[in-house]
């Protein structure tokens, strides 16, 4: 299997550090790239202002809280673009609101997760995603 590469979009500090030891215990090869804001998440995926070389993620993991660009404008430029609408996109937000999932997915979010507060379900939720996203489900090609 080929490494996979996952883009967080995450502004809060606890749950990137959480997230990056969740996937580093998997047992499948991947590598991480982290940004901290929706407008930074889309000069990365644009390959924009210092992103140039960034390497096109498999996968999307997406916070809707965000400072600069919320992660619902970001999902909505991820899924009208058509060099970038083939990426899968997880939200992965503290919101269990109604308006924010439905939102998210008609805005074609591929699933939406609620962040557990508790330490040790959050790790569970990581793994689970890492296993089911990336051992078992078909990802596209990269396009570019």
């Amino acid at each position: 299997m080929d490494p996979i590469h996952i883009l967080l979009v995450e502004d809060n500090e606890g749950d990137i550090v959480l997230t990056t030891e969740a996937l580093e215990e998997g047992k499948v090869a991947n590598s991480l790239s982290v940004v901290k804001d929706g407008w930074e998440a889309i000069q990365y995926l644009e390959q924009n202002e210092g992103y140039e070389d960034a390497e096109e993620p498999n996968l999307v993991l997406l916070d809707i809280n965000l400072p600069k660009v919320n992660g619902h404008e970001v999902l909505k430029h991820i899924k009208t673009s058509d060099s970038l609408k083939h990426i899968p996109v997880i939200m992965l937000t503290t919101s269990s609101d109604k308006v924010d999932i439905n939102k998210s997915y008609k805005n074609h979010s591929n699933c939406y997760i609620t962040k557990p507060v508790e330490v040790n379900k959050f790790i569970e939720v990581i793994s689970t995603i890492e296993n089911f996203w990336i051992s078992i489900v078909q990802l596209p090609s990269k396009a570019k």
